[in-house]
């Protein structure tokens, strides 16, 4: 939180520098970061959602960090405890100055801070607001800490904190079961993830274009990786607003349902209104879910025809056919 971040300043002797850029490693789009000069602020962001945010409040904003050494960095812990690792790996091995790192307790920031006493010398934490905060040395090499920037899992590479990195997802395989073997010319995978779908629907000689469309800079670099084929297209962008640059024939989708730790269905609805309005009126939808979630409502509000075609006790997939939209 941003409380954090103001005392760590005013109280906890980090000390902003007066010159050089301050580079602040992943924060969402909740966090205040008023505290520091923002003309000198770069902001790594590989979430699309979020780096549009803070673009907006005037920040200039990268999805990777390749500029000078910065002369001071602040890490926002994430859940995903390899990427938190590999994030504060990076900032101390580039940093000149003090690096600060803020976090919640329900994300790991103890366990950290418990490690960076292992590896270096961290500053008195400040606890406040569920969370605490300290910093550290720039400068040194914590080689310990960081798990390898990309690694072959079943075949295909994925990368600290994306989605389903240890494996492919069971619900995106059953989906890849599932579907029919012809599928349309024009297909778009929404949440495209690093990739697996796009590797199913490619195996199909009809396809013409596929468009992967992904939030995550991360995940969506690995799919590149997982998806040489040429007529693969890469969108860095948030599904739900996309502007797709072809209507196309087939949607299909395994969507995100979590932006906290709460379950928020209005994620899986969104992108079901987005794929009926990217689709030709004779378009078709194919969806894997988590089977408490409710979305044959939205569903039958976007599209004329519905039904469940496999699942399991966890899992159902859906079919949807002829965007409502396009009725008449």
């Amino acid at each position: 939180m941003s409380v954090r971040l103001s005392l760590a300043i005013e109280t906890g002797g980090f000390t902003v520098p007066d010159q050089g850029p301050i580079v602040v490693f992943h924060p969402r789009s909740g966090n205040d970061l008023s505290a520091l000069p923002q003309d000198r602020v770069v902001v790594v962001q590989p979430f699309r959602p979020d780096f549009e945010a803070f673009e907006a409040q005037g920040y200039t904003c990268v999805a990777r960090y390749e500029g000078e050494a910065p002369t001071a960095s602040v890490v926002f812990v994430t859940r995903a405890k390899a990427l938190a690792r590999d994030l504060v790996a990076q900032a101390v091995a580039m940093t000149k100055g003090s690096v600060l790192i803020d976090g919640a307790k329900t994300d790991g920031i103890d366990s950290i801070l418990k490690e960076m006493k292992r590896y270096s010398t961290p500053s008195s934490p400040i606890s406040k607001a569920h969370g605490k905060v300290f910093h550290v040395p720039g400068g040194a090499e914590l080689l310990q800490l960081r798990p390898p920037a990309q690694a072959e899992i079943e075949g295909f590479m994925t990368a600290p904190g994306v989605f389903s990195a240890d494996g492919v997802d069971p619900a995106s395989a059953l989906l890849s079961a599932a579907l029919p073997t012809k599928l349309g010319r024009r297909i778009a995978d929404l949440g495209a993830g690093w990739g697996y779908l796009s590797a199913e629907i490619l195996k199909r000689s009809d396809v013409r274009s596929l468009h992967l469309v992904e939030a995550d800079y991360i995940a969506l670099e690995c799919a590149k990786r997982n998806n040489s084929d040429e007529r693969a297209q890469f969108h860095w962008a948030d599904a739900r607003t996309w502007s797709t640059p072809e209507i196309c024939d087939c949607v299909v989708m395994n969507p995100p349902f979590h932006s906290g730790r709460a379950a928020e269905p209005a994620l899986g609805q969104a992108f079901i209104e987005q794929a009926a309005r990217v689709l030709a009126p004779s378009g078709d939808l194919w969806m894997v879910a988590n089977r408490h979630l409710p979305y044959e409502t939205t569903l039958e509000q976007n599209f004329l025809t519905v039904e469940e075609v496999a699942g399991e006790s966890r899992f159902k997939v859906l079919h949807a056919a002829r965007p409502r939209r396009h009725k008449g």
